[in-house]
């Protein structure tokens, strides 16, 4: 019979991708069924009760420590590596104290200099330490998000005044003099510049254009609501001079989510007079998927498009019935896109980044018919890591959509590069076989990265197409091998 233990460490805080290791380690230990340590926020009750936890009354600066044990003599052990792995947290990779870190954005600047600060604190605090980042006259890259739109607007309109460049907030991919920054996948070098209102949108045409030979010069993100009525595209008018103005830049791409229609034309205005020519794609209704976009963008610079990768044999419908498809993402505008494919053949699609206010799904994340799910969703983050680094929630809810006889198809997407899960197939393909084998559900797999990222785009996609996945590099060819799947013309 299984011990359950469950402590509350009141004020005991760590950062939520620390604890996540924490988490891991912990697991590991002889005699630990199940661990989860991290801060009691609502997010993460929610998941620790899911998960079967029985927990006292915590308030978010608390740390919860939750084991399941094979039996109760495994406590003493479980609790000393919870302590032991917190500890290592604590320190530096090489085991010693690291230094007293500088306690300023400004004070950082003084210390190392530089002409770029990287922003990622609680989306509450982030707005400090851009000004003072821009007080020092350096751009700012804002990685955090849930940062009130309010507090955008400002911080890009001084950005503005001065001459200044605010990418993001919840800026989650930027290549800048070669750097990655944020989740970024490894590139060469190039004369196509991006402009993206979308992370994994970017990292999407990222990949697809080093499928096809075309390097990259820089990749300027602004934030997903930079191209909304409420922020008036003010970032991507001047990442759009930037790149105008850089020499090496022969191509500029503009990537985003479904944007604010007057604003769009606004931006595409302003680019038509750019010395440089300028592709947009933007998300929308009737408007070219992002492969479609790179394919016409190759056709710009004269370059052949290739066959786009696949791996492992082609889906086939399940006999075990089912008429829905559910897509699980870790990529917001991946499920936009996705959505938008879908849609024009299956009908409305419920989501918690929906297409309509109508079809918004609530907080269970669970509803009749078709459903895709945004699991990056600043809702999903609020004091846990992104689940390209911690894919906990998305692992619960495709067991749960798996087991559900109204499933017809899975559609998942697995995002490469730094700053994300170090071998992702290595959790997704073992929870895949799973879902597999319990109603032989047919999996579709865009796998977005490259042959030079730390997973390695082709292992990743080997190890998932081995459990039974059909995997693409393109999301939206495997968006519509889903949808042919789903509506029974998978020819």
């Amino acid at each position: 019979m299984t011990h359950q233990h469950v402590e509350i460490r009141p004020g005991a805080y760590a950062d939520s991708v620390a604890l996540l290791q924490v988490s891991r380690d912990v697991a590991a230990t002889p005699g630990v069924a199940a661990a989860q340590v991290a801060m009691a926020t609502e997010l993460n009750v929610e998941v620790l009760q899911g998960m079967g936890f029985t927990l006292p009354a915590a308030t978010p600066n608390d740390m919860v420590v939750a084991l399941r044990l094979a039996d109760e003599s495994a406590l003493a052990a479980a609790l000393a590596a919870v302590d032991a792995a917190l500890a290592a947290a604590r320190k530096g990779s090489s085991g010693g104290e690291v230094a007293e870190p500088p306690r300023t954005t400004a004070s950082a600047l003084r210390r190392a200099g530089g002409d770029l600060a990287l922003v990622s604190v609680p989306g509450a605090s982030a707005l400090v330490e851009a000004m003072d980042a821009l007080d020092a006259g350096v751009d700012v890259m804002v990685f955090s998000d849930n940062v009130p739109v309010e507090q955008e607007l400002a911080m890009k309109r001084i950005a503005r005044d001065r001459g200044l460049l605010v990418m993001g907030p919840d800026c989650g991919t930027a290549v800048v003099g070669g750097v990655g920054l944020g989740f970024a996948n490894t590139v060469s070098p190039g004369r196509v510049g991006i402009v993206a209102a979308s992370g994994t949108g970017c990292q999407q045409i990222l990949a697809l254009l080093d499928a096809a030979g075309v390097g990259v010069a820089a990749a300027l993100g602004v934030g997903g609501r930079d191209l909304s009525a409420a922020i008036g595209g003010i970032s991507t008018t001047t990442a759009l001079d930037r790149l105008d103005a850089d020499p090496s830049v022969e191509h500029i791409v503009v990537v985003s989510k479904p944007p604010a229609a007057e604003v769009a034309a606004a931006v595409e205005k302003y680019a038509a007079d750019l010395a440089t020519p300028v592709r947009f794609a933007l998300l929308g209704a009737g408007q070219p998927d992002l492969t479609a976009q790179v394919e016409a963008l190759l056709g710009d610079l004269g370059v052949a498009v290739p066959e786009w990768p696949t791996w492992g044999d082609p889906a086939v419908r399940s006999a075990s019935g089912g008429s829905a498809l559910r897509g699980l993402f870790v990529g917001g505008t991946l499920c936009d896109e996705a959505m938008l494919l879908a849609a024009s053949t299956l009908g409305p699609i419920r989501s918690n980044i929906p297409l309509a206010p109508e079809l918004a799904l609530d907080a269970s994340l669970v509803a009749e018919g078709h459903l895709m799910i945004d699991f990056g969703d600043d809702g999903l983050t609020r004091g846990r890591a992104h689940p390209m680094i911690d894919p906990t929630l998305r692992l619960e809810h495709l067991g749960t959509v798996a087991a559900d006889p109204e499933t017809a198809v899975i559609l998942l997407d697995v995002v490469l590069g730094h700053g994300a899960q170090d071998d992702p197939a290595a959790e997704l393909a073992p929870a895949i076989a799973a879902a597999r084998a319990a109603r032989d559900v047919p999996v579709v797999v865009a796998c977005v990265g490259t042959s030079t990222d730390p997973q390695g785009l082709s292992r990743q996609a080997e190890a998932l197409a081995a459990v039974g996945a059909e995997v693409h590099l393109s999301n939206a060819a495997a968006t519509r091998r889903a949808v042919a799947l789903t509506s029974g013309d998978a020819r």
